[in-house]
């Protein structure tokens, strides 16, 4: 009789780990697709736990050349840009495709570098020489070109905030031939150069933004100032250093769109836009108009899906927002959070949600990039916003938060998102073990056991993945080679086809940049990466059985 242990049926359909994962621990490698796609999601080119910024250049780099797919390409920088939010990641596809094939980036060029930022840091990138030729081919040049010209004047004034590349290196690289005077004096301007240079053009060609700003800049008086900023639409960063006094910020705040309020909120405290500044109708009280006017603007629904926020960025800015900011500004920072948060699916049955509180989950979610530049918001906060979020819409679900040990926890699922994820990020700190949850689900752990006798449609991992310890076990193995997490799956699998789940299922949220999972892909298990709430869309469509996965996502977008 052949030995049982060895050739039991769990061990027939537990794959066997195939990589060792940053922290050591067993894993299963991404194909070279959904690596790709996972690095495209999260990846900022910042230094994270496991892995530096030039890491995650080497990685990019490794994976671009496996994926010999360049439409795939095209799309993956699409859906980086247009449903992951992200920046340098679409940037750094957009360079390569002009390598690879330029019929493409020309196609998506427009799509990835959609504001002046994306596009000077496109820029910076082939001036790097770190994807292939070092400077602009004649491709390329005619992408910046086109974009030069096409773009409006406000959309040229916002590009020009910011140096190291700025808009002016641009500029003088790509070389773009003014299609009309207005243009040609518009070039002249943000290059700095002397007027008797922009000739056919003169000062008078300026477009009349332009010319505001200039006599914004130029005006004697705060009211004079606060005149013109009411009727300027520029970026307020191109006002707010020339300003004369709080009536002036007051006309720059109702110039900002909600992005730009939600991060400037100390700001506009310091320079006194929420207080009343006229004599006449007390001076120093609250200004109710313009509290009420930013409360509104900051959880307007429209406005927050056209400003593509992160649900965490307005945790984000509540707990960065001083003590003095108004209690009705920071009300709307739950609200906006909560319709940031829309897509949530509602489950067919409550799910355990396992959150990662790890040591490594404490890197900022962004990374470190040098100089102290690093966003406050660890990959725990983001984490616990997206377990919250879930609870939120499937208040019968339980949260489970782990490192070594399984946290309880006691909190209510009618709370407000963003005081759930704050609760929910305080526990843990140690090593890694993401099977704690499957097996707190499975009935191991005192009063945890009376999971084992509730049915859930499936199980939610919000971590980094990088597991290294099980059951206690530092660089412990599952059953028959497999990860902690795939043994206690199928243990949980057949404890809910039991109790009359029939077919439930384990989703993996990786919301750090590395190329490995604890459970790889396959009927029963998703693994999906990034930080929007686009993640819920992929999501949603697993748990009603369709088959549309994350590297299929990116094939779905349109070119």
């Amino acid at each position: 009789m052949a030995n049982k242990s060895l050739f039991s049926s769990i061990t027939s359909v537990l794959p066997r780990a195939t990589t060792v994962n940053e922290a050591g621990g067993p894993a299963y490698k991404f194909p070279a697709k959904h690596a790709l796609a996972q690095l495209a999601a999260t990846g900022t080119f910042g230094n994270v736990f496991y892995a530096t910024a030039s890491d995650q250049l080497d990685q990019l780099r490794k994976l671009i050349d496996e994926v010999d797919d360049n439409e795939f390409l095209a799309k993956l920088a699409v859906y980086s840009r247009e449903r992951a939010y992200m920046k340098d990641m679409p940037a750094a596809l957009l360079v390569t495709l002009s390598t690879r094939d330029t019929a493409l980036m020309h196609k998506v060029f427009d799509r990835v570098a959609d504001n002046g930022r994306v596009l000077r840091t496109v820029f910076q990138m082939v001036r790097s020489g770190q994807f292939g030729r070092k400077g602009l081919s004649s491709s390329l040049q005619r992408a910046f070109q086109r974009w030069l010209n096409d773009a409006s004047t406000g959309k040229l004034l916002s590009s020009s905030i910011g140096n190291d590349p700025s808009l002016r290196d641009v500029l003088r690289m790509a070389r773009p031939t003014p299609k009309n005077d207005a243009r040609r004096a518009l070039f002249g301007w943000l290059t700095d150069k002397p007027v008797d240079k922009w000739a056919p053009a003169t000062e008078a060609d300026l477009p009349a933004e332009v010319q505001s700003l200039t006599a914004f800049r130029s005006a004697e008086s705060e009211e004079a100032q606060a005149l013109i900023a009411g009727e300027l639409v520029v970026r307020w960063d191109l006002l707010a250093d020339a300003a004369k006094g709080p009536l002036v910020w007051k006309a720059i705040a109702r110039q900002m769109g909600p992005q730009a309020l939600r991060m400037n909120l100390n700001t506009l405290l310091r320079h006194d836009v929420f207080k009343n500044t006229e004599p006449a109708s007390g001076a120093g009280k609250p200004d109710d108009a313009m509290i009420d006017y930013v409360a509104g603007r900051i959880a307007d629904p429209e406005a927050i899906r056209r400003s593509r926020q992160f649900p965490y960025q307005f945790l984000a800015a509540y707990l960065n927002a001083a003590d003095e900011v108004p209690h009705k500004i920071k009300s709307a920072l739950h609200d906006a959070a909560e319709i940031a948060c829309g897509n949530i699916p509602q489950l067919p049955a409550p799910v355990i949600i396992g959150l990662d509180t790890s040591g490594s989950m404490g890197c900022s979610v962004t990374g470190w990039q040098g100089r102290g530049r690093a966003s406050k918001m660890r990959c725990v906060d983001v984490a616990a916003l997206f377990a919250a979020a879930i609870l939120r819409r499937n208040p019968d679900s339980v949260v489970i938060p782990f490192d070594t040990q399984a946290y309880t926890t006691k909190i209510d699922p009618s709370d407000s998102i963003l005081s759930l994820s704050a609760r929910l990020s305080k526990y843990g700190g140690g090593g890694t073990d993401v099977s704690l949850p499957l097996r707190v689900a499975n009935g191991e752990g005192g009063a945890n056991k009376r999971y084992a006798k509730r049915t859930f449609a499936g199980i939610v991992l919000v971590s980094d993945n990088e597991s290294w310890i099980n059951s206690g076990r530092v660089y412990g193995y599952g059953r028959g080679g497999s990860t902690g997490v795939m043994t206690e799956w199928e243990k949980f699998k057949k404890t809910q086809a039991a109790a009359g789940i029939a077919d439930p299922k384990l989703v993996c949220i990786d919301i750090a940049p590395y190329g490995n999972t604890q459970a790889p892909d396959r009927q029963d298990i998703l693994n999906i990466g990034g930080f929007s709430d686009a993640v819920f869309n992929v999501v949603s469509n697993f748990l009603e059985s369709d088959t549309n996965r994350f590297v299929r996502e990116v094939e779905a977008v349109e070119l």
